[in-house]
């Protein structure tokens, strides 16, 4: 084999093996922010999930190191009153973003192990069906950010 054809097909190789690990990871997550009650032991997490597959994905439950307890729960108004319901799966539709934003969908932080300051980063992971897992970052705001 000649050495310009080697070295042409390791370039490709190359190539090949960098876009790969460039391409999009399936689930993006953005702007990811949970909201300060200061005095509290509990925090709400915000942020929008796209999912850019051609499938969905589900997110089966949700863990920070900071909170005892951590799930999705959806805020609603019933009647003139507001409801709080956990939500045990999300599942983000493909091609799709969903957010979870104040007075909607949001991750709810329970036990705090201690209280949580403005521009702290808080990790977060979230667990996909199948095993999976996606870690990302939280910036605390203060209470009256959205």
């Amino acid at each position: 084999m000649k050495l310009t054809t080697l070295v042409a097909r390791v370039s490709m190789c190359a190539l090949v093996a960098a876009t790969a690990l460039a391409q999009t990871p399936p689930l993006v997550v953005q702007d990811a922010w949970i909201r300060a009650a200061p005095g509290s032991d509990v925090a709400a997490a915000y942020l929008s999930l796209r999912n850019s597959t051609a499938k969905p994905i589900t997110i089966t439950s949700v863990y920070s190191p900071v909170a005892s307890h951590s799930m999705i729960h959806e805020t609603s108004v019933l009647a003139g009153q507001s409801r709080m319901r956990p939500h045990e799966r999300l599942t983000v539709p493909a091609g799709q973003t969903v957010k979870l934003e104040p007075g909607g969908l949001h991750v709810m932080l329970q036990g705090l192990s201690r209280p949580l300051t403005v521009g702290e980063k808080v990790p977060l992971v979230l667990a996909l069906a199948g095993g999976s897992t996606v870690q990302l970052t939280a910036t605390v705001r203060p209470l009256n950010a959205e």
